[in-house]
């Protein structure tokens, strides 16, 4: 005859296993979601250097909200101080990509080209680029399952430091 304790015990045993199970499932979608955030995050700012870089604005289209505010400060050789470089629209960022172009005004083929990816939450994210111009803080946002990227604020020009 079964005692009560041994279907007590076993009753146990299945639902630790159960919820094992759950719980593991539950990492993997989660890791799963986090990594194809990670990937559309990247490929964000990846769009975003690269629409500057080739003069693309359809990449720019695909990585910048029209709402975009773009701010930097800019250092002149030999000085010390930065200064404000003013702010980019949008409709400004499209303009200088589409001047990259027709003037072919490319950067060198050795150009840092970095992205870094400081926090993804579930509709906002930070990033880190470095490129021929400097270093940018980008912040995303999600909508409609898209990362795009709603605010820059940057600093230049580029130095090795800001290479990790």
């Amino acid at each position: 005859m079964i005692k009560k304790t041994e279907i007590i015990s076993k009753f146990l045993t299945m639902k630790s296993i159960i919820t094992i199970t759950i719980f593991f499932i539950s990492c993997n979608i989660l890791i799963g979601q986090n990594s194809s955030d990670a990937k559309m995050v990247e490929q964000a700012c990846l769009n975003y250097i690269e629409g500057f870089y080739e003069g693309d604005t359809l990449k720019l289209k695909e990585s910048l909200k029209p709402k975009l505010y773009k701010h930097g400060f800019w250092k002149e050789e030999g000085s010390e101080t930065y200064r404000s470089a003013g702010s980019m629209s949008y409709e400004q960022a499209l303009a200088y990509a589409k001047n990259v172009l027709e003037k072919k005004n490319f950067p060198k083929e050795d150009a840092p080209k970095q992205v870094k990816i400081l926090d993804i939450s579930n509709h906002i994210a930070a990033a880190k680029i470095v490129a021929w111009w400097g270093m940018d803080y980008i912040l995303l946002s999600k909508e409609n399952g898209v990362w795009m990227i709603d605010e820059v604020l940057w600093e230049g020009p580029f130095e090795k430091s800001h290479l990790d």
